[in-house]
């Protein structure tokens, strides 16, 4: 087992949708542990060897590592098997590995490795505020709010010497129906539980605008007569298009319908709902997940190729579509189909 040290695990890995740093996975080979598994802009899982600005990414398809690494066809290198396991899933955010990496029966050295960065934990506390206010206010009113965030309450919680918290502590559990030692676990559940819609909404707002100025380029390219005379090429733009216009949608329309299923959360508030709540939400976290990773990796691409809305020309922009982005779209189709993301809350 490596200790939490070892693994040093940069912030951009440990919170990105389409990375996996593979310091976290027990692999038998140095080289592989200091490598990172990445969805392309194919949507396909190749090891990355390197990546830097001025070499670019030094990428290798994970059946032809066994040829690099010079390991023997029979028997299968116990590392192989887990990489063929990890190309599979759909998408490398902490909350869908949690669900993905169990499934498949693959250990992790460290469970904080699953965890957002305390950066990216930062950033989202102001998507945090919608759910930590409700809270606050129950157990203080609306006249005490000096508790910020969760960790100001389990901290609070944490310290049972001190009457106000030794009375806020039961008022809790009375609230929640529960034993009062159990309070802090309840929280650090709610609020990570409510950390993984803040982090899938900021995913989908930094994408939202790019999606944007994409579709006004892929307009234009529309337009253009060359491109109206291509049947095929015409029909892959429409459908793309569509099938990114509609992932959006329904990211959306689930993450909306997560919030409003909260709003009133705590107005009869129970262990036995929140429960219920949660196990929804988290049924939901490997879709969304999916869908946000596919469309990141391939929106962003996009802008790294083509960084303003005017540049390349038809025929570079027309190679790009047919050679990369319209590969593994139906991938996207299918998430879609398996999981419909608008099915209403109770």
């Amino acid at each position: 087992m490596m200790s939490d040290d070892a693994l040093e695990i940069p912030d951009v890995d440990r919170d990105s949708l389409h990375i996996l740093p593979l310091a976290i996975i027990p692999m038998q080979t140095p080289a592989l542990r200091r490598a990172r598994l990445i969805k392309n802009v194919r949507l396909e899982s190749v090891i990355e060897l390197f990546e830097c600005a001025r070499n670019g990414s030094g990428q290798m398809d994970i059946e032809g590592v066994p040829r690099v690494l010079d390991w023997p066809e029979i028997p299968i290198h116990p590392d192989l098997k887990i990489l063929r396991k990890l190309a599979k899933l759909s998408s490398f955010d902490v909350y869908s590995l949690r669900v993905l990496l169990r499934e498949q029966g693959i250990p992790v050295n460290s469970t904080d490795a699953l965890k957002l960065s305390p950066t990216k934990n930062a950033e989202l506390m102001s998507y945090m505020k919608m759910f930590t206010r409700p809270l606050i206010e129950q157990i203080y009113g609306s006249d005490d709010l000096s508790m910020q965030s969760f960790e100001d309450l389990i901290g609070l919680f944490r310290q049972p010497d001190v009457k106000k918290a030794v009375d806020k502590l039961r008022m809790m559990a009375k609230k929640l129906e529960i034993k009062t030692e159990d309070v802090p676990k309840f929280l650090e559940d709610y609020g990570d539980i409510f950390l993984s819609l803040s982090y899938f909404r900021s995913c989908l707002e930094h994408i939202t605008p790019i999606v944007s100025d994409f579709f006004e380029w892929l307009d234009e390219l529309m337009k253009n007569r060359q491109v109206r005379q291509d049947a095929m090429l015409s029909k892959t733009c429409h459908i793309i298009q569509a099938t990114m216009n509609e992932s959006m949608a329904a990211v959306t329309g689930r993450l909306e319908d997560f919030d409003n299923s909260t709003k009133n959360l705590w107005e009869n508030v129970s262990a036995a709902r929140f429960r219920q709540v949660e196990e929804l939400i988290r049924s939901y976290h490997t879709a969304i997940g999916s869908v946000l990773c596919a469309l990141t990796v391939k929106i962003e691409a996009w802008a790294k190729l083509f960084p303003h809305k005017n540049s390349g020309g038809p025929q570079k922009r027309a190679e790009f579509i047919m050679a990369d982005l319209r590969q593994g779209m139906e991938k996207i189709q299918q998430i879609q189909s398996a999981t419909p993301m608008r099915a209403s809350l109770r």
